[in-house]
């Protein structure tokens, strides 16, 4: 079990004062190669303990990463892969699902209580079952911070790791290996002399400033920000895709032994050989002979907590004597030898860590503040708005800023007041974008990227705009699947959806034939949408589904609205619906040379259809329908047109206010799903047809 000659750092040229320059790999034997690669990867090894646990890093991030891709190229080139070598941490192949596997031993919850009584009676229960015991007098606590993040099993077979399993139920869970091999401070080798078997259990977690720059770079993105590093965490060891995980910041402390072929008498001999194994443990673990100490502790630690670079919710007090333990044994839930001491929620008041800026779909920039999670009625929040520049200023709040959050109407979290200053002055708007750098202008209170179509956040918002029940209802585009789109890079423009190829889609995570083919089918229909509806879909500022039907109605092509918004942004005000700022915003939305750009690409796939610019009649009138699948002769933005024409309204979406759901060919489900939960009737193209023709009605 100890470590090969060759691991030796005298041994070793690639540990200390390592070369950063190679031999061409073609001029490399086999053999050559082969025994560099045992020297890179416990040369990376030995780098990453020195990094991850001992906090004493020896090498440049720069030479790091030098012996890093060298020993990558000659795996790659030698075909020398081992699932147990540090490059499997970039990462690999998704996989379909985890497969459930039994723990080595019950991973149970703890008992808990933010009550320093609780914590009493625990340790008199301790004391009192173990009064007849040899350990009753010389009776110690090990005293640890309780992480808030995910609990899981790391296996360890002859040194190697050989698999990683989320909690679950506590009996059995998820085989996330893949995933955990990608996490830089789980060794894939212990070190030292370790046991030939071991499972031990830790706590993976996202580090608070990793939380908050990933939060702010999602943020900025346009993507939904998590909404604390446990749900982070939780939503990251997950994955199907190694690689996303790998791309995230995870972290492990290891806090517990549960099976092990050598074990020590006491957990704290234990948690000092964590370390010689390259098993990373907080430095906050403490000894107390007797519950006061143990309840001064928790104190103590709630006074740090906003200190730690990771969450907790807590203190986790532990009897030491692994034979004590024994004694006290454990109920169907919980272990009897530990209890958990918890801190009070975070009520309100927290401090300001960062400051991010939201681009979307208009481009208007909204800033949004990053904070310490705390509790606000009830909810756990870790961002709050901070309005516009305006409001910034005038409240005069910064990072590093201790603010007081309320929640609008119980949903959203807003910065009321500054109770205690923390920076020097406030903070300052940026004078580009975050997300693709185009100047920034200010409109009163409110600042606009001037970037549009161009500026890949306002481009993520304009595609799911686009495809929305406002746009041209392309059911299967929401926001997850556009931004797997995005991030596949299969679509840098909203004119891009209609180049999209089967094989494309079913390459991608969750995409099925069937799935591709209903999003394909949909685009097909969309071809020829009605012209309300593309001028809607554009997502001009101001301009909704209402606004486009009366800008169609006014000037019934596509070209003819254009020419006059560029040229003559007066005559629009005579229009229904559109004053002073809806004319300056549709001159200015065209007038802009990346929209414009943007809309001819757009063109070059879709033709609007003319509206029919009369006012038409009210046969259909109070009836609602919603359109799913592709029809036969017309397309669906024909079939809305000529139900608009005669009084009736057609929506997106399905609800009890509608009256008829036709369906054409490759119809979406949810729609059918939603007709059947409200009791819509659910008519086809045949008895669509039929319908209207008893209103005298005709569809061509």
């Amino acid at each position: 079990m100890p470590a090969a000659d060759e691991n030796a750092e005298d041994a070793n040229p690639y540990v200390r004062d390592p070369p950063t320059e190679f031999e061409p790999v073609d001029d490399l034997s086999a053999a050559d190669a082969e025994r560099d690669v045992e020297l890179l990867r416990a040369a990376v090894r030995e780098h990453d303990r020195r990094y991850y646990v001992e906090n004493d890093p020896i090498v440049a991030d720069r030479t790091y990463d030098a012996l890093f891709a060298r020993l990558q190229d000659l795996e790659d080139a030698f075909d020398l892969s081992h699932p147990d070598s540090p490059t499997r941490s970039v990462g690999g192949e998704p996989i379909d699902a985890f497969e459930t596997v039994e723990h080595v031993a019950p991973m149970l919850s703890i008992d808990q209580s933010g009550e320093a009584a609780d914590v009493r009676e625990f340790d008199e229960r301790v004391r009192r079952e173990l009064r007849a015991s040899e350990h009753a007098d010389d009776l110690q606590y090990v005293c640890e911070p309780k992480f808030d993040g995910v609990s899981m099993e790391f296996v360890y077979e002859d040194g190697s790791l050989e698999r990683a399993v989320t909690r679950g139920d506590g009996r059995e869970g998820d085989d996330v290996t893949r995933n955990a091999r990608t996490i830089g401070s789980v060794p894939q080798q212990l070190h030292g002399d370790y046991p030939e078997f071991l499972a031990v259990r830790g706590e993976v977690y996202m580090p608070k400033d990793a939380f908050q720059a990933h939060n702010r770079e999602r943020i900025e993105r346009g993507e939904e920000p998590f909404a604390n590093p446990r749900n982070a965490t939780a939503g990251t060891i997950r994955q199907l895709d190694p690689s996303i995980v790998a791309d995230r910041p995870l972290e492990v402390f290891y806090f517990d032994v549960l099976e092990a072929s050598d074990l020590e008498d006491s957990h704290s001999a234990e948690l000092e050989r964590f370390p010689k194994w390259g098993l990373r443990v907080t430095d906050h673990i403490e000894y107390a002979d007797d519950i006061d100490e143990a309840i001064d502790y928790r104190d103590r630690m709630l006074e740090l907590r906003d200190d730690l670079n990771y969450e907790i919710d807590g203190t986790v007090i532990k009897v030491d004597d692994r034979e004590a333990r024994e004694e006290l044994g454990r109920t169907a839930r919980h272990d009897r030898y530990a209890f958990a001491y918890k801190f009070p929620a975070r009520a309100e008041v927290t401090p300001i860590v960062d400051v991010a800026v939201q681009v979307g779909r208009t481009g208007r920039l909204t800033p949004v503040a990053l904070l310490e999670p705390v509790d606000v009625g009830g909810v756990t929040v870790s961002r709050a708005s901070l309005h516009n520049p305006e409001e910034i200023a005038e409240k005069n709040v910064n990072v590093g800023d201790t603010v007081r959050v309320q929640r609008a109407g119980d949903v959203i979290p807003y910065v009321e007041e500054v109770v205690e200053k923390g920076s020097e002055g406030h903070y300052e708007f940026p004078e580009a974008c975050p997300v693709c750098d185009s100047a920034v202008e200010r409109d009163g209170p409110m600042a606009f990227c001037t970037g549009g179509l161009a500026c890949d956040a306002q481009l993520r918002r304009s595609i799911e705009y686009y495809a929305s029940d406002d746009g041209l209802d392309l059911e299967g585009l929401g926001e997850k699947s556009v931004r797997q789109l995005v991030d596949a890079e299969l679509l840098e423009s909203v004119a891009d959806l209609y180049e999209l190829e089967r094989e494309e889609l079913t390459d991608l995570e969750g995409w099925g034939e069937t799935s591709a083919e209903n999003l394909l089918s949909e685009l097909e229909a969309a071809r020829e949408p009605p012209l309300a509806d593309f001028c809607s879909a554009l997502g001009i500022p101001h301009v909704g589904p209402t606004t486009a039907r009366e800008l169609a109605r006014e000037f019934a092509t596509f070209e003819a609205f254009r020419e006059t918004a560029e040229t003559e942004p007066e005559r629009l005000e005579g229009v229904d619906d559109v004053g002073e700022t809806v004319a300056q915003q549709l001159h200015e939305f065209f007038a802009s040379d990346k929209n414009a750009a943007a809309v001819d690409d757009l063109l070059e796939h879709v033709s609007p259809q003319e509206a029919d610019t009369d006012a038409g009649g009210e046969e259909l009138e109070e009836l609602t329908f919603v359109f799913t699948g592709s029809l036969s002769d017309v397309t669906r933005g024909e079939a809305q047109e000529t139900v608009e024409a005669h009084g009736a309204n057609a929506t997106g979406s399905v609800s009890g206010n509608t009256d008829y759901l036709v369906v054409g060919e490759s119809p979406g489900q949810t729609k059918r799903d939603d007709a059947e939960a409200n009791d819509v009737p659910i008519v086809d193209e045949d008895e669509f047809r039929e319908l209207l023709a008893e209103y005298g009605i005709a569809l061509e």
